[in-house]
């Protein structure tokens, strides 16, 4: 019998979004023995110092090795091995790459990972996060400052040099994805004192079918703390599941619970298992984002199980055949 093959999940955001918190509890909740994580930032064509000479940054298409992604991810697509290039955030340096073989579940995760139309159809499923601008100054803030050497000064400056990039390249992709991630802190809270009280809204678009969760929109209170509303997202019908982060431990319990029964290869983990994140040195937890964690393992295993019932067909020629596909596509 052929192995199956692994089944891709794609996050993409802006720098500092969430996009490593997301995928270590993804992690923890399949296994790590069942994961290969790739970082499409490792594709960066330039370091730190040239990009500074060249006066470009890494969120521009042209810092980096797009057409290599799309060769990487067709193999990865049909289990094939690549040897994949490492760029080290904390020296700004590219060092020597890495031979990677991928598990059961890819994540690839980055700042460009949906930019062509070759690199979006080898996903399973896309995500993109979506935090406000000033909380993700925020959290890009303590991260440059604490792992990555940056001051704040520099952090800042960096942020006003890269917003036109960010604009014309690592946005845009938000429409290509089949979920939108959106933590956000209530009105009227600066986003430095929000913590672990982020609300979590998940745009759910019907491009991949979603776990049945439509008793939230009948037994959904205001006071429960989750519900699903009908909506539309870029001008076309989707579902909003919108997380409080005030929810109580039992609703998301409750929650949780709905969403581990849609997993019987998995066997569950207590609430206190995922859902962390860094905050400096303090390592918090977050109601709304473990939420968010199980219901994208629910996708990855929906997808896995469909998978499994189809012959896995051997790439023919793959590498020949496949053109690199203008970024601007």
């Amino acid at each position: 019998m052929s192995k199956q093959r692994p089944i891709i999940l794609g996050i993409v955001g802006d720098s500092a979004a969430g996009k490593t918190t997301i995928t270590s509890g993804l992690v923890k909740l399949l296994g790590a023995d069942r994961v290969t994580h790739v970082c499409a930032d490792d594709y960066h064509k330039y370091d730190r110092r040239e990009r500074k000479a060249l006066n470009i940054t890494a969120l521009h298409p042209d810092c980096n090795y797009l057409d290599i992604l799309e060769l990487h991810l067709e193999r990865l697509h049909y289990g094939q091995p690549i040897l994949k290039p490492v760029y080290d955030h904390s020296t700004g340096s590219l060092v020597r790459p890495e031979y990677i073989q991928p598990r059961e579940f890819v994540i690839v995760e980055g700042l460009l990972g949906f930019t062509t139309a070759t690199m979006r159809q080898f996903y399973d499923v896309k995500v993109y996060l979506n935090p406000p601008e000033d909380l993700r100054r925020v959290w890009k803030i303590k991260r440059d400052t604490t792992k990555r050497g940056y001051t704040v000064d520099e952090v800042q400056a960096e942020m006003e040099k890269r917003e036109p990039d960010s604009r014309d390249f690592i946005r845009p992709q938000r429409q290509y994805a089949d979920i939108v991630v959106h933590f956000h802190p209530n009105e009227g809270v600066p986003p430095e004192q929000a913590g672990a009280q982020l609300n979590a809204q998940l745009t759910l678009r019907p491009t991949i079918p979603h776990p049945d969760l439509s008793y939230l929109i009948e037994e959904g209170s205001p006071n429960s703390g989750v519900r699903l509303e009908l909506g539309r997202a870029d001008g076309k019908p989707v579902d909003f599941l919108r997380i409080d982060g005030s929810v109580t431990p039992q609703h998301a319990a409750e929650l949780e619970q709905a969403i581990w029964r849609h997993l019987p290869d998995l066997h569950p983990l207590s609430a206190d298992e995922f859902g962390d994140y860094n905050d400096r040195a303090e390592i918090r937890h977050s109601d709304p984002l473990a939420i968010t964690q199980l219901l994208l393992t629910y996708h990855l295993l929906r997808k896995y199980n469909d998978v499994r019932l189809l012959p896995f067909a051997q790439p023919v020629a793959a590498l020949s055949r496949l053109q690199p596909t203008s970024v601007h596509n």
